[in-house]
């Protein structure tokens, strides 16, 4: 039965279920525990090193957290101002005192915040979240490692999942004919901008904008051109950007005319002469490939990394290779702008891996690209399974080895299904998150994101065990630790346990 009531009470009527105070069962509340704040303040403070005099900066805790809300609710850098500034929870999650109704800082200063957290920042905290999140589960910790070097090395445990991806960046299709349309556009209103303060003492430099426009317009707008025409219309643009660059050289050998230009401009500049070379190359050697091509004028950054996926023959971005450890963290190996083979990492991850928890893993589960005989030779030395299909010819079944051969086919489709959480990995960033498209423009900025995607999982894997353990009464989750499944003493609590016993229920805000 539904009754309506149209009447709503006045604003200082308006009832607060929490009474003025924060309820310490809040997912932000219990957050802010996890956080590794020590070392956030660490890396954020080495930033400043060398800057110099200023206004006073923005507290780690409130740069850091802004950019962690930002990639856990998948909003805007506006609509994270707009959040913090009405939900008091996020701004404890942010470490004030007292509830501020005028927001704390302007959306610009989220770029500024990125740019402060670097990759090297990233992986620190990222390892520190790891570390902290494993800790208490019986395995080896870190700071044990090495301690003890006359005993046998630890027996392999424990498996590594690895895999890469790429994280593409907010750019348009990259085409040969639409990238030299855009530079010639772009050159054009240099041209505008550089003779506007000569314009009655010297005759303004033709470009032949109308013209251009109209055969580049003439191509772009079949459905599908045929090959001589594409390449011609190439070469009509090629000309026009030539011609446009003389001129621009022309002008800007004028007194202060380099003034005129902004940063951004001037770095666009830079970048359309190199993409005009990188273009004259193909178009007069017929090709389609050359070293370190540009596929973006305002990021010029970004690379085509070529993956071979159905319906995605090549994506523009970041690739990122990552390791899937135990309990379902994740950590990031290696990110890079160019294009790499991927399985070139494994050696270092399986070392990562050692360092991390003291022993190597008992099998690695990787695709087909990792299997190379140098790793498969690396992982047999040191008593690693990797997965997949043995070298060589298969063998031929007969009675003797019929049961064997079924056991190792069984093996090979259980090493598969083991190696789906990597993937679902992928899948939470890019779904659930923000990978899926990085809308970051500077290289620095977008490494920031990618690392933070990540960072953002971990704390929420963190966060549902530590739910898990609060909900069972201080039970070990299965599928966190399979090892532990009885209850924690008191004298070795999980770390977890510890930062909640620093919050206090219906704390004062």
């Amino acid at each position: 039965m539904y009754r309506s009531d149209p009447h709503q009470s006045e604003f200082n009527d308006f009832y607060l279920p929490f009474g003025g105070k924060l309820s310490a069962s809040n997912r932000w509340v219990k957050l802010a525990g996890l956080v590794p704040w020590e070392k956030i303040e660490e890396c954020y403070r080495q930033s400043f090193q060398g800057t110099g005099m200023g206004a006073p900066a923005k507290s780690a805790r409130i740069a850091f957290g802004a950019l962690v809300i930002k990639e856990r609710l998948g909003i805007t850098d506006e609509e994270t101002v707009e959040q913090i500034t009405e939900n008091p929870y996020l701004q404890y999650f942010l470490g004030l005192h007292e509830y501020r109704e005028e927001a704390l800082f302007d959306p610009s200063m989220m770029v500024h915040f990125r740019s402060r957290f670097g990759q090297e920042d990233c992986q620190r905290i990222n390892r520190e979240i790891i570390r902290l999140a494993t800790a208490g589960t019986g395995e080896t910790k870190e700071k044990d490692i090495g301690k003890e070097t006359d005993k046998e090395p630890p027996a392999n445990a424990g498996k590594l999942l690895v895999d890469a991806t790429c994280t593409p960046a907010d750019i348009t299709y990259p085409t040969d004919l639409k990238l030299l349309n855009e530079a010639r556009e772009k050159t054009e209103g240099y041209v505008d901008k550089l003779h506007a303060p000569i314009a009655g003492e010297k005759k303004k430099p033709r470009t032949y904008r109308q013209k251009a426009r109209k055969q580049y317009l003439g191509i772009a707008k079949q459905k599908k051109p045929r090959a001589n025409k594409i390449r011609k219309a190439i070469g009509q643009q090629l000309r026009y950007l030539k011609r446009n660059l003389g001129h621009l050289d022309t002008l800007l050998k004028e007194e202060h005319a380099l003034e005129l230009l902004s940063r951004y401009e001037q770095r666009c500049l830079k970048t359309i002469r190199l993409l005009y070379t990188q273009q004259l190359t193909m178009y007069e050697e017929r090709t389609h490939r050359i070293t370190d091509r540009i596929v973006s004028i305002s990021q010029p950054h970004v690379r085509p990394i070529v993956r071979g996926k159905a319906g995605k023959k090549a994506e523009f971005g970041a690739k990122v290779s990552i390791s899937h450890l135990k309990d379902g963290y994740v950590a990031v190996d290696r990110l890079s702008w160019d294009p790499y083979n991927e399985g070139t990492d494994l050696i270092g991850q399986i070392e990562n891996y050692q360092e991390r928890f003291g022993h190597y893993p008992a099998s690695v589960h990787a695709d087909t690209i990792y299997r190379t005989r140098e790793n498969r030779h690396y992982c047999h030395e040191r008593g690693i399974r990797l997965s997949g299909k043995p070298l060589g010819r298969p063998k031929q079944e007969t009675p003797q080895n019929q049961e064997a051969l079924r056991a190792q086919k069984k093996q090979r489709r259980q090493d598969e299904i083991d190696r789906i959480p990597v993937e679902g990995k992928f899948g939470n960033a890019k779904r659930k998150g923000t990978l899926d498209r990085i809308m970051a423009k500077l290289a620095r900025t977008s490494e920031s994101v990618i690392h933070l995607g990540f960072i953002v999982l971990n704390l929420d894997q963190w966060l549902r065990a530590v739910l898990f353990w609060l909900l069972s009464g201080g039970r070990t989750p299965r599928m966190a630790f399979p090892r532990a499944r009885q209850r924690h003493p008191a004298s070795k609590k999980p770390f977890w346990s510890r930062c909640l016993s620093q919050v206090t229920p219906g704390q004062n805000f």
